[in-house]
């Protein structure tokens, strides 16, 4: 069995370059005199010496104006020479490298890129529905150019890769809010997907400095189902609450009575008063008065 062949990682240097701005006065100092050669070979009916001069100053004046390119801010240029990494220009302006020289232009700038939404299924096994929003930007050129075959495909490949290994780690929700959750802890998971974008795209020289959730919600299929879920869970939790309000107004009511002798309860009685107030205090309706002219026992 063979063994594996390790990638050759990559990392930026900088490059040997020059002003494009002085080379391209000597360009133009080439070209006048070229043509004075050339006017000066015409004068003396082309001898050997005034021919050699107009090729010379030919040959130099093409070199000269061979090599320029241009680089705006935060864009950088890759020099390459017959295949073979040289370096990375992040001066901006006009530049300029020898004619045997190749440069390939790079933009270093920020980047905003908004994933498409996928089905994920959540820690409980639940599908839901997940984007995210990916703000990157190329920090070592040569590992961008040379360790991977398209960098920005990559970009998005994995940005895809991640949202699904932090949408499987958690659950969507938690209705005991005991556990961290992709819609309770926005901080806490934007703060893990960005890590884990970092440790992804570090192999091609690409860093993340924001990133966090677009979209996220139950996917069709189970949406319908979790919605009546959470409306009986938030039903029932007022319901709770409205019950343990009750109890105590009723259990003040009954102390004071009973402290300042308004009237004198007994087993009964209490317990029709207690019932009358709970229907009062946890009903949904407008309670109607009801005159009894008898007593309980009649």
């Amino acid at each position: 069995m063979s063994d594996s062949i390790s990638l050759n990682a990559s990392r930026e240097r900088n490059a040997r370059t020059f002003s494009g701005y002085l080379m391209f006065a000597l360009a133009i100092a080439l070209l006048g005199l070229l043509v004075w050669s050339i006017f000066h070979a015409i004068e003396v009916e082309g001898t050997p010496g005034s021919i050699g001069a107009c090729v010379a100053w030919f040959v130099a004046l093409s070199i000269a104006s061979s090599g320029f390119y241009m680089l705006q801010p935060n864009q950088a240029a890759s020099i390459t020479m017959f295949g073979s990494y040289q370096g990375t220009d992040r001066r901006e302006g006009l530049r300029w490298v020898w004619p045997w020289m190749s440069s390939t232009k790079i933009s270093v700038r920020s980047n905003n890129l908004i994933s498409e939404k996928i089905k994920v299924n959540d820690l409980r096994g639940n599908p839901i529905e997940m984007a995210a929003q990916v703000v990157w930007r190329v920090t070592d050129t040569a590992q961008a150019l040379f360790d991977v075959d398209d960098y920005k495909a990559f970009v998005i490949a994995q940005i895809e890769a991640a949202v699904r290994t932090i949408g499987a780690r958690y659950p969507y929700d938690d209705f005991a809010h005991q556990e961290v959750t992709l819609r309770g802890n926005h901080d806490q998971v934007g703060a893990e997907l960005r890590a884990e974008l970092m440790a992804r795209l570090a192999v091609a020289g690409i860093t993340v400095d924001e990133c966090g959730f677009t979209h996220l919600a139950y996917a069709q299929e189970i949406a319908g189902a979790m919605l009546r879920r959470q409306q009986a869970e938030a039903v029932v939790a007022a319901r709770k609450t409205l019950v343990e309000g009750a109890v105590g107004m009723v259990e003040m009511a009954l102390e004071m009575l009973s402290e300042k002798n308004v009237v004198e309860l007994d087993d009964e009685r209490r317990a029709a008063m207690v019932s009358n107030l709970m229907v009062v205090l946890c009903g949904e309706r407008d309670t109607q008065p009801v005159v009894n002219t008898g007593t309980l026992y009649q």
